[in-house]
């Protein structure tokens, strides 16, 4: 989109520059030169954030949504020769303090990853280090009694699938240059599982968004699961209280519009487990109910 483009785009949604500063991970002050003009050459960066904030259709891969508009809108990923030449500053999460803490981002392997301090938590996404800032009790809250719940129904049904909880690494692609930490996944192939960490794409992963690790988990996390061969991923926002469920279809469930169905559930609405056959769904008005008492 050009400028012209989304300031009509941001007019027609009646979006402020505070709602298109949260959706998209550019700073306010930034949305707002750019906006205004006062920003003569923004960076491309910048406008493909804010171009992503509109739902639109396409986007990682193909789509279809079945009538559901999410907080935000997946993008196509950036071209080869797009990331090798912005690999020092995209993907740095907003800020330019990335590429000064990790001044090779884009070349760094598993080696570097766990030659890091055990009290320094980050994820490594193709090269790319991200820090992991601690997260908020609603967010662990969340995480844990999905896990516990996930659990204790596998248990149940004596299944093989099994559940797991941050943090726990996962060798998404198979390479060494990507290692990541969902908040919670399942795995149903146990051949996957090590003692050490998880060695492929797990069927089932969620991600409770944080203010730090918001832009990861939409913009660069989602390209990455649907490549890597997860089956369904649920991004969770506590703040708005939506749950945005992708599910990648496998070619022989292709549908003719698309690969990938898009759903966004209000905390209202229990949300089914597709990969466990929709047997069981998760309340998240229940688990928003434990924490309700740290709002306000």
């Amino acid at each position: 989109m050009t400028i012209e483009e989304i300031k009509r785009k941001k007019q027609e949604y009646g979006y402020t520059n505070e709602q298109m500063a949260e959706l998209s991970g550019v700073p306010l002050p930034t949305v707002r030169k750019v906006l205004s003009g006062a920003t003569k050459s923004p960076r491309y960066e910048t406008i493909r954030r804010l171009s992503a904030v509109f739902p639109i259709s396409g986007g990682i891969g193909n789509t279809v949504s079945y009538g559901y508009k999410p907080h935000f809108q997946m993008i196509e990923e950036p071209s080869a020769a797009y990331q090798a030449k912005q690999k020092n500053a995209f993907q740095t999460q907003g800020t330019e303090e990335a590429s000064d803490r990790y001044p090779r981002q884009g070349s760094y392997t598993l080696e570097d990853y766990f030659a890091l301090p055990d009290e320094k938590r980050v994820e490594l996404i193709d090269g790319v280090f991200y820090d992991m800032g601690a997260p908020t009790t609603p967010h662990q809250i969340i995480g844990g009694t999905v896990h516990a719940k996930l659990l204790d129904f596998i248990l149940g049904k004596k299944g093989t699938c099994l559940p797991f909880i941050a943090p726990t690494d996962v060798q998404l692609d198979r390479d060494n240059r990507t290692i990541v930490q969902p908040d919670v996944m399942i795995v149903c192939d146990r051949s996957k599982i090590t003692t050490q960490r998880i060695f492929g794409a797990p069927d089932f992963v969620m991600e409770v968004l944080s203010p730090g690790t918001k832009t990861k988990d939409i913009f660069v996390k989602t390209g990455k699961y649907k490549n890597a061969g997860v089956r369904e991923y649920w991004i969770v926002d506590v703040k708005h209280e939506t749950v945005t469920k992708f599910l990648f279809l496998k070619p022989d469930e292709e549908y003719t519009d698309g690969d990938t169905v898009i759903r966004t559930y209000g905390f209202s609405e229990p949300v089914p487990v597709t990969v466990l056959n929709e047997e069981i769904s998760i309340d998240f008005s229940e688990i928003a109910e434990i924490y309700s008492f740290l709002k306000g």
